[in-house]
């Protein structure tokens, strides 16, 4: 006989039995052993990489991942310390360890997923600073300067945040770095498309020297302009989701949290494995619609095209329609655009 008089036969009785004995697999016997498995597992792993090594790499391509392995390193030691605590933290309050996993990534990549709004608003005052240099250069240059005494007169007066890499570039100039070599360093160190632009239109000048310079300089400090406004509107209406879905997010956290401490028999089922696997299929639905609502919430910036893949960047003439069947032929190397 069943709680409210309904009758259940032996089988739905060992059917329930069943589910409830498999909340033994999460018990702290078994995670300890699992985690040991996992380390031993992953020592395994490394030893073997570590005796047969791995393919060596192009100079290029070792810098790049070095950059990103010590970039990762630091980010991993300062929010994955963080990360682990609070998933010991939630795991010893629920004893679910798909709870203390979630609560340990969504920790971890919280500023990857909701902290768009820095990123933005650093791009936005780059872009900001490039429009004011280059409306700078162009009323220097207007006043039958050359482009290599423009360049330091405008450094001056340079926003804080673009200063560092004119300073750096002025440098290079009384080293007497070539004008476009040092710029093209200048377009690396930025690593932005609108900075291409600029710098492009300025290495083209630097080789060929012929006039509307400081024509294209206003062109293209008026499109930086309306491309901070594009930004500074699109962040506006985007404050008030991203600010949502914050709250979201931790209503939801505290409601489970309190839950599983004041309300320990209300989810018990999550104990059991069939209710953890339920719980992780929840748990991988919020972080999808966290991940979409991140692309949602990411500006499309065009890729850069000024990129030094190799010791010297190659310019070349763009072919006619009338030359795409035959072999392109290299020019001088001042003039046209990069290949």
């Amino acid at each position: 006989m069943g709680v409210s008089g309904v009758t259940y036969s032996a089988p739905t009785y060992g059917a329930l039995g069943s589910l409830g004995s498999m909340g033994g697999l999460f018990s702290p016997e078994v995670l300890y052993s699992i985690g040991s498995g996992v380390a031993v597992g992953g020592g395994l792993a490394l030893l073997t990489v570590a005796v047969r090594g791995l393919p060596a790499k192009p100079a290029h391509e070792k810098q790049k991942a070095n950059e990103r392995a010590a970039e990762l390193i630091r980010f991993a030691g300062q929010r994955g310390s963080l990360a682990a605590i609070v998933g010991l933290a939630v795991l010893l309050l629920t004893r679910w360890a798909v709870a203390g996993i979630a609560a340990g990534v969504l920790v971890f990549f919280w500023d990857r997923l909701f902290g768009g709004a820095a990123e933005e608003r650093a791009a936005m005052r780059r872009v900001e600073a490039l429009a004011s240099w280059t409306e700078s250069l162009r009323d220097t240059i207007a006043g039958a300067v050359g482009l290599e005494q423009a360049i330091p007169a405008s450094a001056r007066a340079a926003a804080p945040i673009l200063r560092p890499h004119l300073d750096a570039l002025v440098d290079r100039l009384r080293a007497r770095t070539p004008l476009p070599e040092a710029l093209q360093v200048l377009a690396d160190e930025i690593d932005d498309a609108s900075a291409d632009i600029i710098v492009a239109a300025l290495i083209l000048n630097a080789r060929l020297r012929g006039p509307g310079l400081r024509q294209v300089l206003g062109a293209l400090a008026k499109s930086a302009r309306e491309e901070v406004d594009m930004r500074q509107r699109v962040m506006a209406q985007r404050a008030s989701t991203r600010r949502s879905v914050q709250i979201v997010v931790a209503v939801s956290i505290a409601f489970v949290l309190g839950l599983s401490v004041f309300n320990r028999d209300f989810v018990q089922p999550y104990g059991t494995a069939v209710g953890q696997l339920v719980l992780a299929v929840v748990c991988a639905l919020f972080a999808l619609g966290f991940w979409w609502l991140r692309k949602l919430s990411t500006i499309e910036t065009p890729e850069r095209f000024l990129v030094r893949d190799e010791a010297a960047v190659q310019f070349v003439r763009p072919r006619t329609p009338a030359q795409q069947g035959a072999q392109p032929q290299p020019f001088q190397p001042e003039e046209g655009v990069r290949r």
